[in-house]
C-alpha cells in the first residue's frame, strides 16, 4: 500500500473532521445526552417518591378506614344503649300511666257504686214510703197485703 496525496487528503480532511466534530458536534450531542439523563434520573427519582407516597397514601387509608370503623362501631354501640334506655323510660312512662289508669278507673267504680247504692237507698226508700202509704190508705186484709208484699219484691 502506497502513501499517496490523496491518502494524505483524506486524512488531513478526516483530522479535519474528527476535529470539527469534536470542537461543535459532540459538545451538544454530549449536552443532550446528560440533559436526558439527568430527566431519566429525575423521572426515576419521582417515580420513587411517587411510590412511597402512594404506600404512604395507601397506609393512611388504610389507618383512616380503621378509624371510620371504630368509630362506626362505637357510634352503633351508642345508639342501641340510647335505644334500650328510650325503651327503658317509655315502659317506666308506660307502667306510671297505667296505674294511673287503674287508679283512676278505681275511684270512678267507687264513685260510681257509691252513687247507685245511693240512687237505691233512694228508691228502696221511696218505695218502702209508698208501700206504706198504699198499706195505710186500704184496708189492711190478709189477702191484700200478701198482694202488695209481692208486688213490692217485684219491684225492688
Amino acid at each position: 500500500m502506497s502513501v499517496n496525496a490523496t491518502f494524505i487528503g483524506q486524512m488531513i480532511f478526516f483530522v479535519i473532521f474528527v476535529w470539527f466534530c469534536m470542537k461543535y458536534v459532540w459538545p451538544p450531542i454530549l449536552s443532550s445526552i446528560a440533559e436526558r439523563q439527568n430527566k431519566i434520573a429525575e423521572g426515576l427519582q419521582n417515580a420513587q417518591k411517587a411510590s412511597k407516597d402512594l404506600e404512604l397514601a395507601k397506609v393512611n387509608a388504610s389507618n383512616k378506614l380503621k378509624a371510620a370503623k371504630a368509630e362506626a362501631v362505637e357510634i352503633l354501640e351508642q345508639a342501641n344503649k340510647m335505644k334500650v334506655q328510650i325503651i327503658d323510660e317509655a315502659k317506666q312512662e308506660a307502667d306510671i300511666e297505667r296505674s294511673k289508669i287503674i287508679k283512676q278507673g278505681h275511684l270512678t267504680i267507687e264513685s260510681e257504686k257509691a252513687r247507685v247504692k245511693e240512687e237505691l237507698r233512694k228508691q228502696v226508700a221511696f218505695l218502702a214510703i209508698k208501700g206504706a202509704e198504699k198499706i195505710i190508705e186500704s184496708s189492711i186484709n190478709e189477702s191484700m197485703h200478701k198482694d202488695m208484699l209481692d208486688k213490692l219484691a217485684s219491684e225492688l
